[in-house]
């Protein structure tokens, strides 16, 4: 009988520029809607003190990672800072097929890889900011970035804003309460429908 089949669960991806206030909006959706968690990714950098394996990264050393990519392993995967970080293939399946949903920080790239790979299971949502000068000003009101560091983010901005069409959902975050309010509306629904 199939009364008993779980229900799988879905997937949501953010993808936003740099300054856009994604990471904070997905840890509001995270608090309001149960049965969501975040995707851990795996990396090869080397694992710091307090951190856990499997919670803040699947830590894997560089021949791992390596035979992943070429096992077909990730969902999407990037090299930067000396470093591979990715998403596993094998661990977002497991959690999806308990039935829980996932919500992933994703770039544009690899959002767009994870719509191939799961289709209409998965929900890829772009933030914008209100505009450049807006996020600009978020940018330099950090002071992490010097001149050159910010000039690269905000040509970065301007290319990941050309994927926004290819999303599902656009949600522009001038306002923090409203951007989180629209989003846990529409992962709901979402995550509800068969």
């Amino acid at each position: 009988m199939a009364g008993n089949a779980v229900k799988k669960g879905k997937l949501v991806v953010f993808s936003a520029p740099s300054g856009t206030g994604k990471s904070t909006l997905a840890k509001i959706v995270l608090e309001r809607i149960p049965g969501i968690v975040f995707s851990v990714s795996a990396t090869t950098r080397k694992q710091r003190e307090g951190e856990k394996d499997g919670v803040n990264y699947y830590f894997l050393s560089r021949d791992e990672f390596e035979e992943k990519i070429s096992n077909d392993g990730f969902i999407e995967h990037e090299y930067f800072f000396g470093n591979h970080y990715g998403t596993l293939l094998d661990k977002t399946e497991e959690i999806i097929a308990a039935g829980k949903s996932i919500l992933f920080d994703l770039d544009v790239k690899g959002a767009l890889n994870l719509k191939k790979l799961f289709g209409r299971e998965a929900l890829l949502v772009f933030i914008k900011p209100p505009d450049l000068d807006v996020l600009e000003q978020r940018l330099k009101s950090r002071e992490s970035e010097n001149p050159e560091q910010l000039k690269a983010r905000l040509e970065r901005a301007l290319f990941e804003l050309g994927f926004a069409e290819k999303f599902d959902a656009t949600v522009v975050n001038d306002n923090l309460d409203q951007a989180a309010d629209a989003l846990t509306v529409l992962i709901r629904d979402f995550i509800s429908t068969t």
